[in-house]
């Protein structure tokens, strides 16, 4: 099985030229769309499309991603295996959110010529590189017949939380289509807080931590766990970006207690 997750930038046309050259290696794969739908060149946004997905599929299945504004640079192709899946695509950040959650267990750079197709554009690498690996890998090629191990790839500041003695600094991860502002901050580090004492923007908050939006009245504040594991920060039948005018990537730092 090989998921396809790109940002909206790849018109359908593309799409189609990267379903073709699967199909074309690989004709009996089972091809699913996660989105096509990430904003353009948005590397953030595409890695919280990717790892709020990937844990649903089954294990082994091949997430081919791409978002992808260094295409063409000297950026590494890269693949990645976590103890449940496999990952494809442009080593700038869009792959290590998912695959940290998975466990890493190997990254390999996609150096191999039998595994590209024969002419490589600079502009989309998507169907030349990265659409043919993700073919040949649910194919039943080993992974290290890729390319060379590597150790250090770009892991993105989103990817994880930093913690000091008394605080969580993170930042947001996601504003969903409600206004619910989504952090990267992690249900386990926060298993021992009940309120949520927050800087955010240009605002200090303390929110009451709760399991459900509507454990709070309408228009008022609410923290809690989300149904992607992260902490969010929302107000019940409203918008709280809107309210704070917060964006993504923006700071969030959470008081422990």
């Amino acid at each position: 099985m090989i998921t396809l997750t790109t940002d909206f930038g790849l018109e359908d046309s593309y799409v189609a030229e990267m379903k073709g050259v699967i199909l074309s290696i690989n004709a009996y794969v089972n091809l699913i769309d996660v989105s096509h739908g990430v904003k353009k060149f948005d590397i953030r946004m595409g890695a919280f499309t990717l790892a709020s997905a990937a844990p649903y599929f089954p294990k082994d299945t091949v997430h081919l991603a791409v978002v992808d504004p260094g295409v063409g640079t000297q950026r590494r192709a890269v693949l990645v295996q976590t103890k449940q899946a496999f990952f494809v695509g442009p080593d700038n950040g869009l792959l290590m959110l998912a695959a940290k959650n998975q466990g890493i267990e190997h990254i390999y750079e996609l150096l191999n010529s039998m595994y590209r197709l024969p002419k490589i554009s600079s502009t989309f690498h998507g169907r030349d590189i990265f659409a043919p690996a993700a073919a040949y890998l649910d194919k039943g090629v080993k992974p290290l017949e890729f390319g060379p191990e590597i150790t250090d790839p770009v892991t993105p500041k989103f990817a994880a939380a930093t913690r000091n003695n008394t605080s969580l600094c993170g930042e947001v991860l996601h504003i969903d289509g409600f206004g619910n502002i989504i952090t990267n901050i992690t249900e386990k580090e926060i298993s021992k807080v009940k309120t949520v004492k927050a800087k955010l923007a240009e605002c200090s908050l303390e929110v009451v931590f709760a399991k459900t939006y509507d454990e709070v009245k309408p228009k008022d504040l609410v923290a809690l766990v989300g149904s992607h594991g992260f902490l969010e920060i929302a107000l019940n039948q409203g918008s709280a970006a809107e309210k704070f005018n917060v964006h993504s990537g923006d700071a969030v730092t959470i008081t422990l207690p």
